[in-house]
C-alpha cells in the first residue's frame, strides 16, 4: 500500500464530568501518541486531534452531585483534562471542547444535511416523563429496582450492582430522579438514522475489506451487531443540555451526545486549521488521507457503525482503522469510579510527576509500563508490583543500565570522545550487533505501522538487552588492563565502544515514539540536536562523529522504592485521596534561605505576561531558543536556555512571565531583551512559570 498524503489521528472525545484514570490512558492516548510521534519522525503530514465531549445526561448529573451549573463542570473538567494530558506528554495538535460554537454549528450542519436528504426519519413514542420536573427523563435520570438482582441502584440504562443492561420500562418501581415522583409515560416525536438501511454497505466495508487488517476484536462485535439486525436509532433527545436541534419542530429537543460527539473530531480540525492557516478539508474529504480512530472497546459500534454511517452521508473519508483496546483493570478488579478503586491521570502526576526527583522520566516510567501491559488483544491489568518490576528490572536494569555504562566507559577508556571504528578487526560479535541495529528498525517499523505498540516496545529493550551481552562479551575493561603488554588491544576497545556509542543513538531513535523524555535526555548526553531523532537515520552506524566529546552520563531513570509501592497499595485499599507530594512535602529539609532583601529591592523587578508568538533554535547553540514574545504594547526577542526541554514549535503560543527591565544582553550574537523565568527539578528539567489560566499580554506580576 503506498504512503498516504497525509494523516488524522484521533483519540477519543473524554467526557468532562470527572478525572481519567490510566485504564483511558492506556487505552486510546497513550497509543495514539506512540503512532503520531512515529509518523513525525518519519516526516509524514499528520494532524493528532481530541477535545472534551462536554454534552450527555452525564454532565448535569454531574453538576447536581456538586451542586454547581453543568458549565461550570465542564469548564473545570475541560481544563483539569488538558492539564493531565499535557503533563503526560500527550502531544495533541489541538485540545478541543464540544460546548464551542465552531462545533454547534458543524454538528447542526451535520444534521441539516442528513435530514434535508431524506437520510433521517422521524418517529412518535412514548417516554418516561416527570410532571413536577416538566422535563422528559433520559435514562439515567431515572432510577428502580433491578429486575434482575433486586438492587435497588439500577437506573434506566444499568444496575449499578450487578452491572446489567437495562431499558427505563425494566425497572421495577421507576422514580424520577429529579423530583423523586413516579413518571409517566408522554408521547414525543424525535429524530433517528435509520442503521438498517446500511447493512450491506458495513458488511462490505468492514468483514470483505478490513476483516483480515483490523483487530479481531473489531471485527467481532461489529458482525455481531450486523448480524443480529440494525435497528434505528434516536439522534435527537428531549434535554436543554447539548446542541440544539436547527429546526423549529426540534424546539426543546438537542442531539444526542452519540451523534454531536464524533462530530467534535471534524470541528477540532476545522479549529486546528483556523489557528495555523491551513485548510481542514482535505483532512476529512481527500481520499489520500488516512483517517485512524484510537478508542476503547465500548466505543467500537459508535466508530465502527454509526460514525461510518454519518461519514459516508455526509460525504466525508471512513476510517482505515480503528485499533480499539480492551480494558485495564487494577490490582485483580475492576476500575471504578464510584468504589474509588482507580488511578486517576491526575493521581499519578502528583505523587510522582510533581514529586521532588520526579518529572520526565517519572512520565516516560509509566508510558512505559501501560505499553509493555497495552490491553491490545484482551483485558489487562495495572498492579503497583508489575509497574516496579517493569522500571527496576527493565528500564534501569536493561536500557539504562547499557547507555550509562556505555558512556562511562567511553570516558573512563576513550577520554571522553568518540573513538574510532577499525574495520580490519571487526568480528562476528561486532557484525552481529550491527544486523540487530539494523534489523531492529525494520521490526519496529512493522509493528508500529501495523499498531503492535507491545511487540515494538519489546524490540527496543531486547536490543538493548543486546548491547548489554555484546559488553558483557568484549568485556573493554579487561582489554584496558591488557594495554601494556599488549597496545592492539586499544583497537578492540575502541571498536567495542565505538559500536556501543552508536547503538546508543539509535536507541533514541527507537525509543522516541515510546518514551519522548528519555530520547530528549539522551539527545543532551550525545550531545546531539533533536533532527538526529528523524526515522531516516535509524540503523545508521555513523550518528557519533569520531572524536567528538559527549557529556558526563546521567542516569536515565531511577528505582521504584518498596515504600512507594506500599504508600500505593495502602491509598488504593483505603480509598485515600492524599498524594504522596504531601507526606514528601512534610519530609522535605527546605534549602537554605538566601540573605534577606528588602521589599524596595525585589520591586525594582518589572514581571509581565507575555505570549510567545514565535520561535526558532539558534543555531551552533545546544541550549539556545530565541523567542518573540508578545507584551501587549510592544513585542520582544528574547534568547532563553531551554531548548533542552522545550522544542520551538510547543512554546509557540505559551503564555511565559518575563523580566521586562533587565539590561539587553547580546548571547551568540543576538540581543536578549528580557529574562523567561522557570523552575528547576531536582532531575534538571526546566519548567516554565505561567500564569494559572490564560491573561491580557503584558499584564503585571506581583
Amino acid at each position: 500500500m503506498s504512503t498516504p498524503k497525509r494523516y488524522l489521528i484521533t483519540s477519543a472525545l473524554p467526557y468532562a464530568n470527572g478525572l481519567k484514570h490510566i485504564g483511558h490512558l492506556a487505552g486510546a492516548y497513550i497509543p495514539a501518541d506512540i503512532y503520531v510521534r512515529y509518523l513525525r519522525a518519519q516526516k509524514r503530514e499528520v494532524v493528532f486531534v481530541c477535545g472534551s465531549d462536554e454534552h450527555g445526561t452525564a454532565i448535569p448529573i454531574q453538576a447536581m452531585k456538586e451542586g454547581t451549573t453543568p458549565q461550570a463542570i465542564i469548564d473545570k473538567y475541560h481544563q483539569a483534562m488538558k492539564e493531565d494530558f499535557s503533563d503526560l506528554d500527550i502531544s495533541f495538535d489541538i485540545y478541543h471542547r464540544t460546548s464551542s460554537q465552531l462545533h454547534h454549528e458543524t454538528a447542526q450542519e451535520f444534521f441539516n444535511l442528513l435530514n434535508n436528504g431524506g437520510q433521517l426519519e422521524t418517529k412518535e413514542t412514548e417516554q418516561f416523563y416527570d410532571e413536577e420536573a416538566k422535563a422528559f427523563l433520559a435514562d439515567r435520570y431515572i432510577k428502580g429496582t433491578c429486575p434482575n438482582c433486586g438492587s435497588d441502584r439500577a437506573f434506566g440504562d444499568q444496575c449499578e450492582n450487578c452491572g446489567r443492561t437495562l431499558s427505563p420500562d425494566e425497572l421495577i418501581n421507576p422514580v424520577s430522579t429529579l423530583s423523586g415522583s413516579q413518571p409517566v409515560k408522554k408521547k414525543t416525536t424525535h429524530w433517528y438514522l435509520p442503521l438498517g438501511q446500511h447493512e450491506e454497505f458495513l458488511r462490505k466495508w468492514i468483514i470483505e475489506e478490513h476483516g483480515k487488517d483490523w483487530r479481531p476484536t473489531v471485527v467481532g462485535q461489529c458482525k455481531s451487531w450486523i448480524e443480529g439486525g440494525l435497528q434505528s436509532r434516536a439522534v435527537t433527545r428531549d434535554l436543554d443540555w447539548g446542541v440544539k436541534v436547527p429546526v423549529p419542530e426540534g424546539e426543546g429537543k438537542v442531539l444526542y451526545v452519540w451523534f454531536d460527539a464524533p462530530i467534535g473530531y471534524i470541528s477540532a480540525t476545522k479549529q486546528w486549521a483556523i489557528d495555523n492557516n491551513k485548510d481542514w478539508r482535505p483532512y476529512w474529504e481527500d481520499k489520500d488521507t488516512k483517517l485512524v480512530h484510537f478508542i476503547g472497546k465500548d466505543n467500537i459500534v459508535f466508530h465502527c457503525i454509526i460514525f461510518p454511517i454519518m461519514l459516508k452521508l455526509h460525504g466525508n473519508i471512513l476510517p482505515e482503522n480503528v485499533p480499539a483496546n480492551e480494558f485495564l483493570n487494577l490490582e485483580g478488579d475492576k476500575m471504578s469510579t464510584s468504589r474509588n478503586w482507580k488511578l486517576d491521570m491526575r493521581d499519578y502526576i502528583l505523587d510522582f510527576v510533581k514529586k521532588e526527583n520526579g518529572g520526565g522520566q517519572c512520565v516516560d516510567m509509566l508510558r512505559y509500563y501501560l505499553t509493555q501491559i497495552a490491553p491490545e488483544t484482551k483485558d489487562s491489568e495495572f498492579t503497583w508490583k508489575g509497574f516496579q518490576d517493569a522500571v527496576n528490572s527493565e528500564l534501569v536494569a536493561i536500557f539504562g543500565n547499557f547507555v550509562n555504562r556505555s558512556l562511562v566507559l567511553m570516558h573512563k577508556l576513550c577520554g571522553g570522545k568518540v573513538p574510532k571504528w577499525h574495520e580490519d578487526i571487526a568480528d562476528d560479535n561486532d557484525r552481529s550487533l550491527i544486523n540487530d541495529i539494523k534489523n531492529t528498525k525494520i521490526n519496529l517499523e512493522t509493528a508500529l505501522e501495523e499498531y503492535h505498540f507491545r511487540d515494538g516496545l519489546f524490540q527496543v529493550i531486547d536490543l538493548a538487552r543486546k548491547g548489554n551481552q555484546y559488553l558483557q562479551k568484549k568485556e573493554p575493561w579487561i582489554l584496558a588492563k591488557k594495554l601494556e603488554q599488549d597496545p592492539e588491544c586499544q583497537k578492540q576497545i575502541d571498536n567495542c565502544m565505538h559500536l556501543c556509542l552508536q547503538l546508543s543513538a539509535n536507541l533514541a531513535i527507537y525509543i522516541n515514539p515510546y518514551l519522548p523524555n528519555t530520547a530528549k535526555k539522551m539527545l543532551y548526553m550525545l550531545k546531539v540536536v533533536e533532527k538526529m531523532l528523524d526515522w531516516e537515520n535509524g540503523g545508521k552506524l555513523n550518528l557519533l562523529s569520531v572524536g567528538y566529546s559527549l557529556r558526563e552520563p546521567q542516569l536515565l531513570f531511577r528505582k521504584i522504592e518498596d515504600e512507594e509501592i506500599s504508600f500505593q497499595i495502602e491509598k488504593l485499599k483505603n480509598g485515600s485521596s492524599k498524594p504522596l507530594t504531601e507526606k514528601i512535602m512534610e519530609e522535605k529539609q527546605p534549602e537554605p534561605a538566601k540573605a534577606t532583601i528588602q521589599y524596595e529591592d525585589f520591586a525594582k523587578l518589572e514581571l509581565r505576561a507575555a505570549t510567545v508568538v514565535a520561535c526558532e533554535k539558534v543555531a551552533k547553540a545546544d541550549k539556545l531558543l530565541k523567542l518573540e514574545v508578545d507584551l501587549g504594547i510592544e513585542k520582544r526577542t528574547i534568547v532563553s536556555g531551554i531548548a533542552l526541554h522545550y522544542t520551538a514549535e510547543e512554546m509557540v503560543g505559551k503564555q511565559v512571565v518575563v523580566v521586562t527591565n533587565l539590561a539587553p544582553r547580546k548571547m551568540k550574537g543576538i540581543e536578549s531583551q528580557g529574562m523567561i523565568l522557570t523552575a528547576e527539578d531536582h532531575d534538571g528539567k526546566l519548567r516554565l512559570l505561567r500564569p494559572e489560566e490564560m491573561v491580557a499580554p503584558g499584564s503585571s506580576i506581583s
